[in-house]
């Protein structure tokens, strides 16, 4: 029997990977198209989206669920994109690695350490010399973000 899932509501750094560690987000049509979809579900009110990076294989988020569990909040990412590139982009392959990994941010350095580490994934990868570079980012200008839940801004 699989262990299932059991969060209380907060605030979660998460990471999912394409199936096989393929780079399906080079494409610049892929990629718009998942951060339309990250974008839909977070307008919908399913959760906050505090910030975000897509990278070819794979994308951080920092989310607050609103009402419900962060595994049905990653279903609804990964499921809605997968289904989305089936229809508009005439895809049929396998998109994601089953599950994703997730940490519950405890404090804002914590969340601040996780913030970082999403913000300069693409110039350590060396897509960019600066974080603002990158424009599947939401250090890139133009992206609308929640504000850091109250309880993690720093004092």
């Amino acid at each position: 029997m699989k262990p299932s899932r059991v969060h209380n509501f907060g605030t979660y750094f998460v990471t999912a990977a394409t199936w096989e560690r393929r780079t399906l987000f080079r494409s610049e049509a892929w990629a718009k198209l998942f951060l339309k979809t990250l974008y839909a579900y977070r307008a919908s009110g399913k959760y906050l989206l505090h910030e975000f990076v897509l990278m070819p294989d794979h994308f951080h988020l920092i989310i607050t669920p609103v009402d419900i569990p962060l595994e049905r909040v990653v279903q609804f990412i990964k499921g809605g994109f997968s289904f989305r590139a089936s229809r508009e982009l005439a895809s049929a392959c396998e998109v994601w690695q089953k599950g994703f990994t997730d940490h519950r941010i405890r404090d804002a350095a914590d969340y601040d350490r996780c913030r970082e580490y999403i913000i300069l994934n693409p110039v350590r990868a060396k897509f960019c010399s600066e974080p603002g570079q990158y424009p599947f980012s939401s250090a890139h200008l133009g992206w609308v973000l929640d504000d850091v839940p109250q309880r993690l801004k720093a004092a």
